[in-house]
């Protein structure tokens, strides 16, 4: 069975190492990567994030991490 594709990619800082999580449309969570996997720049380039992650919006998907972590995370939005 084939995971739905990746529509966002949020930067955020977890236990003092910056961490990229992957979601679906839904905003289901899909996988965690380190953010310097090589991988990245290539999901990102020519993308511009939008600063901060709304917990409201996000849901449990953050539940763990600070308000600052969350105000201080990039929020990608890939094409699919």
């Amino acid at each position: 069975m084939h995971s739905p594709p990746v529509k966002y990619l949020i930067l955020i800082e977890a236990a003092g190492a910056m961490q990229a999580r992957l979601f679906d449309a839904d905003r289901r969570h899909i996988a965690d990567l380190d953010s310097a996997t090589e991988e990245i720049p290539g999901m990102l380039a020519g993308l511009q994030p939008t600063q901060g992650a709304d917990p409201e919006f996000w849901g449990s998907n953050l539940r763990g991490h600070s308000e600052a972590e969350c105000r201080e995370a990039r929020v990608y939005t890939l094409p699919v």
